[in-house]
C-alpha cells in the first residue's frame, strides 16, 4: 500500500493553482464572505453577478479546507432518506428539498459550461443499494416515494445490479440525477475567475474577533487592521459551530482513498456514483483520470497525533469492503486522507439569519451533499439580502 501523504488527492493532482495576498491593511466593503471552500466560491460568485462588492477571506490557502477533501459526488439525496424526512417536516416540504438537489446539479452544470471551468465534470447516474435483505426491504418502500413524486428513479434487482456494475448488493435505487466534479480545482477556478471581475481575495489572513451586532460589522485581523462591511456572509463549514449556541450539527470524521490509474470495472460504473445503506456506509465514483475514489469508515472521534496509524486502518477496511462488494476488481490503493464534516438532525443545511448575531448570513452546508446546498445557496442569499420569500430558507433556517 502507498501512503504518500496526509494531504488530499485533489491538492497532489492540482497543487497550488493560484496566489492571493494576506490582508495588511484597513479596508471596506460592501459584504464579506469568510471562507474560500466551495461555499464561499459559489457564494461570491451569485454576488459578484447581483452586483455586490465582495471581499473573500480565509485563514487559509484558498480551497484547502474541507473543499480539498469531499469526494465530490454530487447527489440530490441527502442523508436522511425521503421517506423518513416526510415523517419529520411533512410531505411537500421534504419533496422540495430533495427536487432542490435536483435542480442544483442541473446549475452547476450550467455554471461550469458557461464560463468554461475546467473542473472534470461528469454528469452521472446514482446507485443507492440494499446491504443486506432486511435494509432492502425499506429502500424499496423509499424507492415508491420517490417514484410517487416523480424524481427520475428506477428499481434494479440484485441481479441487475450484478449483471451490470458487477456489485454484490440486495438491490437498489437508481437515479437518473447525479455527477462527479473536482470540487477543489472548481473552487480555485471559480474564485480566479471572479477576480477579473472585482472580487477582492485575501488568504492567509486570521480573523481574530467577529463584530457583528452593531449596524456597521467589522472583522478584527490578526496583525491590528480592520475590515468595515455591510454583512458578513461565513461559509466556514463545520468551525461555525463554535461560534453558535445553537446545536445544529454532529462533527465525524471521514475517510475516502483512491487507487491507481486506470482501474479495470464496467463502463455502467464509470458512470454511476455509488452508496450503500450501511452504517457506516461505504461510497465510490470514478474519477476523471481512470480511478476509482472510495470513501466512508465514518468516526465520531479523530486522534490527531495518531492520524496515519488510523488513515491506514481505515484505509484496510474499505478495501476489505470493495473486496467484499465489487469482487474479481483489483483495487491497488494510491492515496487516502480523512477530513471533518458534519451532519444535522434532519440532513438539510443550516442557511440565513441565526437569532445570535445581527448583520451576519450563515452558509452551513452539513452533510455528504454540501456541494449541492451551497449551490442552492446562491439563490437563497441573495434572496435574503434583498429582502424576497424563499421556500428554502424557511426550510433551511436556525431555530428549526
Amino acid at each position: 500500500m502507498r501512503l504518500r501523504t496526509f494531504e488530499s488527492f485533489w491538492l497532489l493532482k492540482n497543487g497550488l493553482l493560484y496566489s492571493y495576498p494576506s490582508l495588511q491593511k484597513n479596508i471596506n466593503t460592501e459584504i464579506v464572505v469568510v471562507g474560500a471552500g466551495i461555499t464561499g466560491a459559489l457564494v461570491s460568485h451569485s454576488l459578484i453577478e447581483k452586483g455586490y462588492e465582495v471581499t473573500l477571506i480565509d485563514k487559509r490557502d484558498v480551497g484547502q479546507g474541507s473543499s480539498s477533501a469531499t469526494t465530490s459526488m454530487l447527489q440530490y439525496e441527502i442523508d436522511v432518506p425521503l421517506i423518513d424526512l416526510c415523517e419529520m417536516i411533512g410531505e411537500e416540504d421534504a419533496v422540495l428539498s430533495y427536487k432542490a438537489g435536483i435542480e442544483a446539479i442541473k446549475s452547476i452544470e450550467e455554471l461550469v459550461k458557461l464560463n468554461n471551468i475546467d473542473c472534470g465534470f461528469e454528469a452521472k447516474e446514482s446507485l443507492y443499494m440494499a446491504h443486506s435483505k432486511r435494509a432492502e426491504k425499506k429502500l424499496h418502500k423509499e424507492f415508491k416515494i420517490r417514484d410517487k413524486y416523480g424524481l427520475g428513479v428506477s428499481w434494479l434487482s440484485k441481479e441487475e445490479i450484478k449483471a451490470a456494475y458487477g456489485l454484490v448488493s440486495y438491490g437498489g435505487i437508481l437515479s437518473t440525477s447525479g455527477a462527479s466534479i473536482d470540487a477543489y480545482k472548481l473552487t480555485q477556478e471559480l474564485i480566479n475567475f471572479n477576480v477579473k471581475r472585482g472580487l477582492k481575495v485575501y488568504d492567509q489572513t486570521e480573523i481574530e474577533k467577529f463584530n457583528l451586532n452593531t449596524d456597521e460589522p467589522s472583522l478584527e485581523i490578526k496583525g491590528g487592521f480592520t475590515v468595515t462591511c455591510k454583512k458578513v456572509i461565513l461559509c466556514t463549514g463545520f468551525e461555525t459551530v463554535e461560534m453558535l449556541k445553537e446545536k445544529c450539527a454532529d462533527l465525524f470524521y471521514t475517510y475516502a482513498c483512491v487507487s491507481e490509474k486506470d482501474i479495470i470495472v464496467t463502463e455502467a460504473l464509470k458512470n454511476t456514483l455509488v452508496w450503500d445503506t450501511d452504517n457506516p456506509y461505504i461510497y465510490m465514483r470514478t474519477t476523471d483520470d481512470g480511478r476509482l475514489l472510495v470513501g466512508g469508515e465514518d468516526s465520531s472521534t479523530n486522534f490527531p497525533f495518531f492520524q496515519q496509524k488510523i488513515k491506514e486502518r481505515k484505509a484496510a477496511k474499505l478495501e476489505k469492503k470493495i473486496e467484499k462488494i465489487l469482487p474479481g476488481t483489483t483495487f491497488i490503493p494510491d492515496f487516502n486522507w480523512g477530513g471533518t464534516f458534519g451532519t444535522t438532525k434532519d440532513g438539510l443545511p443550516y442557511i440565513g439569519v441565526s437569532p445570535e448575531y445581527k448583520n451576519a448570513l450563515f452558509v452551513l452546508g452539513f452533510g455528504g451533499n454540501g456541494i449541492t446546498f451551497s449551490t442552492q445557496a446562491m439563490k437563497i442569499i441573495p434572496d435574503l439580502l434583498q429582502g424576497e420569500e424563499n421556500k428554502l430558507a424557511w426550510l433551511y433556517r436556525f431555530g428549526r
